[in-house]
């Protein structure tokens, strides 16, 4: 299983969005290392999902449940989606500001990349944030 963070604005879809519709695909990605990440996913790898712009902080997980398949948002075939389905709500957000204060994630892609919509994680950063959302 690999581990991944997905960003998004709240206002245009938020993680409450994916909880209604229960599963949708990951639509939009015009970059090509994000596109190559969401091509790297594999069904069953966990997402954080992360509210960009005004929250920046990771509100939930989500989980892959297909391979990459053409964006139906467009004709242009460089551009891929994969489905993503709901998988818990975090009990507390992790602030990007608390992912910057803690060292084991001074080297997550988060810190040094933030503009990448669709970054890998470790999975011992993934558990870390995990345990950060429970303090």
């Amino acid at each position: 299983m690999n581990y991944w963070l997905i960003k998004s604005e709240p206002n245009t879809y938020s993680y409450d969005d994916l909880v209604q519709k229960g599963k949708d695909h990951w639509d939009g990605v015009r970059n090509y290392q994000a596109r190559n990440n969401l091509k790297a996913m594999k069904p069953g790898d966990l997402a954080l999902f992360y509210h960009s712009v005004n929250e920046k902080a990771v509100v939930g997980i989500a989980e892959c449940v297909s391979e990459h398949y053409p964006d139906p948002t467009t004709d242009d075939d460089r551009w891929v989606v994969v489905d993503f389905v709901p998988k818990q709500k975090l009990k507390k957000p992790v602030s990007l500001e608390d992912i910057k204060r803690e060292s084991l994630l001074s080297e997550m892609v988060l810190v040094k990349n933030s503009r990448l919509s669709v970054q890998p994680v470790k999975k011992e950063e993934f558990d870390q944030i995990l345990k950060m959302a429970q303090e």
